[in-house]
């Protein structure tokens, strides 16, 4: 049994104890799937003794989060692989990286795999899955840990495999997607803790991936917590960092979408005029660049959803009658597929009948949007909402059986 000296040198630069690696572990493990790990001392004890020797996919993601190196720089082991270096080399194992490949090993190093663009299409198969569980149900936390998981096999194949650069530069940026698809399941859960520790992972991915595109990604999604948490200037400083990508200043689309997260995040703040000024720009950026094909996972940002957005900016600067008639131009164009979507616009629309006195039409319209919440939604974006049109209804008095009946069924919303 050979003791793994990589990882003891790895924890005594950064002043860990057994217990506090463990400690860490655990943590880095709740932050990735929203709940707590169970490591102890014990098992960095066997990881240190070499009787662990290629821990589970999850443990191997957190280990190189927190030491920022593969765990095969750590000193770990593949199954069914055997290492012949002397230990005190694979401390030093870097040393063995020749400058000119930066790749090379030593011929005693373990085999690895070679991943090739069929592995890039096989993981993306499962991404597209996961995007379409999204569309349906929305905020769900199988949704959450499906992309959770998948991203693991990502970082797993990448830390135990050899690839050619394009085909590595697909994979971090696959993973940042698949990631930062779990941080939407958490935002529209409105698990904002949780979506911003997988936006934090992304980020890592992103940048390694040195794609732009991966990168507007997620800070679209950045924008999107910034917004939940009230923090309109970091969402504006979002959206703006958005514009700035090479593929927002090439794509119209993009573009489009960065001065909408730019306009909704200026109305909230009170900033109407320059609000509306970024949502004129992001109606004609879409005007430019509609109908060409695009990746899957901004599929979503078609017409329905530039007027719903646009809705949202109305309603922000309080033009309710503006918002409705927006909200319905969505809800008209809005494809079957994207239930979770149909559902969230169904009640905001309710909402901004319910903020212009129209409480039967409000109601009606609020029941229809929760009917159509597939089982097992976690879409509280949609159900929040939907307590907001009930205390509008409940604040109004009325005495209409219509309106007492309903308010009297929603009160599972709550």
């Amino acid at each position: 049994m050979v003791k793994n000296r990589a990882l003891a040198e790895a924890m005594d630069e950064l002043g860990f104890s057994q217990a506090g690696l463990a400690r860490r572990l655990n943590a880095e493990n709740e932050a990735l799937t929203g709940q707590e790990g169970r490591l102890t001392d014990r098992d960095v004890r066997r990881y240190l003794e070499g009787r662990t020797r290629w821990p589970h996919a999850r443990q191997r993601l957190c280990l190189e989060w927190v030491f920022g190196r593969t765990v095969t720089e750590l000193g770990f082991v593949p199954r069914g692989k055997t290492v012949q270096v002397p230990s005190e080399d694979l401390v030093h194992r870097r040393a063995f990286i020749t400058a000119a490949s930066g790749t090379a090993l030593t011929a005693t190093s373990p085999a690895l795999t070679r991943l090739g663009i069929s592995d890039v299409h096989r993981f993306h198969r499962g991404y597209v899955e996961i995007l379409e569980d999204d569309w349906r149900v929305g905020g769900a936390r199988q949704v959450e840990r499906d992309a959770v998981e998948l991203s693991l096999r990502i970082q797993s194949a990448l830390s135990s495999g050899t690839a050619s650069p394009r085909v590595r530069q697909r994979l971090y940026s696959l993973g940042s997607d698949v990631i930062s698809t779990a941080a939407f399941a958490a935002i529209d859960a409105k698990a904002r803790n949780r979506a911003r520790g997988y936006l934090d992972k992304a980020v890592t991915f992103a940048g390694l991936s040195g794609d732009s595109e991966t990168q507007y990604h997620v800070w679209n999604h950045l924008a999107m917590t910034a917004g939940q948490r009230g923090d309109f200037v970091e969402g504006a400083a979002a959206a703006d960092a958005m514009k700035t990508l090479w593929i927002a200043r090439r794509d119209p689309v993009y573009a489009s979408l960065a001065h909408m997260r730019n306009a909704r995040a200026l109305a909230r703040s009170h900033q109407r005029s320059d609000s509306l000024k970024a949502l004129t720009a992001a109606k004609k950026s879409f005007s430019r660049g509609a109908g060409e094909e695009r990746p899957t996972w901004i599929g979503f940002y078609d017409q329905s959803e530039v007027d719903g957005l646009s809705a949202s900016v109305w309603f922000s600067v309080g033009e309710f009658g503006r918002a409705e008639y927006f909200f319905h131009r969505a809800l008209a164009g809005i494809r079957p597929e994207l239930v979770r979507n149909r559902a969230l616009y169904s009640a905001h629309l309710a909402l901004a009948q319910a903020s212009q006195g129209e409480l039967e039409l409000a109601c009606a319209t609020g029941q229809g949007a929760y009917d159509m919440l597939k089982p097992g939604s976690g879409s509280k974006r949609t159900t929040d909402t939907l307590v907001k049109v009930r205390k509008l209804v409940v604040s109004a008095g009325s005495n209409a059986p219509e309106i007492t009946s309903w308010i009297e069924r929603s009160r599972q919303w709550i």
